[in-house]
C-alpha cells in the first residue's frame, strides 16, 4: 500500500508521461524494500543459535524462496514503510519540483 505520492501530488491531473515515470518510480520503491526486507529476513535467519536438526540443503533453498516471498509481501503492503519515504523524496523530482524539505548535502571537511 504506496500511498505517499498520492498525498505529494498536486490536484492538477498530471500529464501521462510524468504519471508513467510516477508508476516505474512506486514499482521501484516497493522493489527496493523488497530487497531491504529480504536482507534484513536473512540476516535475521543467519543468527541462529544451533543447527537444525531437520536442516538441509534442499529445506534451506525452500526456506530461502519463502522467506523471498514473505518480504515480497510485506513490500507490497509497506509494513516497513521504506518504500513510502523513497516516494515522498523523489517524487517532486519526477513531477518537476524541488525536493520538498530535503537539506542540502554537507561536504566533508578536506
Amino acid at each position: 500500500m504506496i500511498n505517499a505520492a498520492a498525498s505529494t501530488t498536486p490536484a492538477v491531473a498530471i500529464d501521462p508521461v510524468k504519471a508513467k515515470q510516477l508508476e516505474k518510480l512506486k514499482g521501484a520503491a516497493q522493489a527496493f524494500e523488497a530487497v531491504f526486507l529480504r536482507q534484513m529476513i536473512s540476516s535475521m535467519r543467519s543468527a541462529s543459535l544451533g543447527d537444525d536438526i531437520l536442516g538441509s540443503d534442499a529445506s534451506n533453498q525452500f526456506r530461502d524462496m519463502a522467506d523471498a516471498n514473505t518480504a515480497n509481501d510485506m513490500a507490497k503492503r509497506g509494513t516497513i514503510g521504506v518504500a513510502d519515504m523513497l516516494l515522498k523524496q523523489f517524487t517532486p523530482r519526477v513531477l518537476g519540483g524541488a525536493p520538498a524539505t530535503m537539506p542540502p548535502m554537507k561536504k566533508e571537511a578536506e
